[in-house]
C-alpha cells in the first residue's frame, strides 16, 4: 500500500503534464457496462469535456484502433485489452507470484489469486488453480468492488485508521445479495476485526454460495503490496473448517514470498 499511495500522491510538475494524454485515457475509462456505446456528447458529459473536444479524442482513438464507430455512436475495441495485457506481461509481481499460487492451489485444491487494490476496486492480477463456474472464479484483470470481497476488505482494513474513516464517510455501500454488509457501522466493525486478526473471510456478499479467504502479501520492508486469496464454492463445508483448511497455506505462502518482493 505504501508504494501505491506514493504513486497516487505523486506531484507532477505542470511542465511535464500532457493534458491530451490524460483526457484521452479519461475518454477510454468513460465506457463501462452501463455505457458500452455513446455519442461524443454523452462521453463528453461523463468526463467533463465539450462534445467537440471529446469527438476529436474519439476520432484519434478510432484512428489508433482503440475505438470503433458507426458515425454516431462510439465503442471500445478489443485493442484496449493491450493496455492491461502490457501490465500483466511487464509487471514483476504477477510473474514472481505464479509458482507460489501454484503451491496454494495444489495444497488446497482451490483457485488462488493475487489481487491489488485500485481505488474502490480489487483487481485480480494473477491466478492459478482449477477452472470452475464463472460465479466462483475471476479472469485476470477482473475488477470487483472491494467492500464485498475478502481481499478487498482486508486491504481496506489495513489502511491507516484515518483513511478507513474517510473511506467509510465518503462512500455509498453497494448491495449485491441479502448477505452483503449494507451498514457502514457494521462494516466498520468488520474492518476493525479483520485488522486485529490479520486475515479476512467473506461469504456470499457478491455471489451466493461463494466464499473468499485472504491474507496480506507484504514485501521485505513490511509494506502491503496486495492480498493472497482463495475463492471457493461454499458447498457443505463450514466456515470454520474452510478457514482451518486454507488459512495456514495462505499464511505460509505469503511469508515465504516476503524476501522476494
Amino acid at each position: 500500500m505504501a508504494a501505491q499511495a506514493t504513486d497516487a500522491e505523486f506531484a507532477l510538475d505542470r511542465r511535464d503534464w500532457i493534458a491530451g494524454l490524460q483526457r484521452g485515457l479519461q475518454v477510454i475509462e468513460a465506457f463501462d457496462d452501463a455505457h458500452p456505446r455513446m455519442t461524443a456528447a454523452e462521453a463528453g458529459a461523463r468526463v467533463g469535456m465539450t462534445r467537440t473536444a471529446t469527438r476529436r479524442h474519439l476520432l484519434t482513438l478510432q484512428h489508433m484502433g482503440y475505438v470503433a464507430s458507426d458515425g454516431k455512436l462510439f465503442w471500445l475495441t478489443p485493442r484496449v485489452l493491450r493496455l492491461g495485457q502490457s501490465y500483466l506481461e511487464s509487471a514483476r509481481l504477477p510473474r514472481i507470484v505464479q509458482p507460489f499460487l501454484q503451491r496454494v492451489a495444489a495444497g488446497t485444491h482451490e483457485t488462488a489469486y493475487l489481487s491489488v487494490l485500485d481505488g474502490d476496486e480489487v483487481v485480480y492480477i494473477a491466478r492459478n488453480g482449477p477452472n470452475r463456474s464463472v460465479n466462483t472464479g475471476y479472469v485476470l484483470g477482473a475488477r470487483v468492488p472491494a467492500q464485498v470481497t475478502a481481499a478487498g476488505m482486508l486491504m481496506l482494513a489495513l489502511r491507516p485508521e484515518a483513511q478507513v474513516q474517510h473511506w467509510l464517510a465518503t462512500r455509498e455501500l453497494m448491495v449485491f445479495t441479502s448477505h452483503t454488509i449494507d451498514s457502514k457501522e457494521r462494516l466498520k466493525l468488520e474492518l476493525a476485526s479483520i485488522r486485529a486478526q490479520g486475515w479476512a473471510l467473506s461469504e456470499q456478499q457478491l455471489d451466493l454460495n461463494s466464499r473468499g479467504i485472504a491474507v496480506p502479501l507484504r514485501d521485505r520492508h513490511g509494506d502491503l503490496v496486495g492480498a493472497l486469496n482463495i475463492t471457493m464454492p461454499m458447498g457443505q463445508e463450514s466456515s470454520k473448517d474452510a478457514v482451518a483448511r486454507v488459512l495456514p497455506v495462505l499464511r505460509e505462502t505469503a511469508q515465504a514470498m516476503r524476501n522476494l518482493i
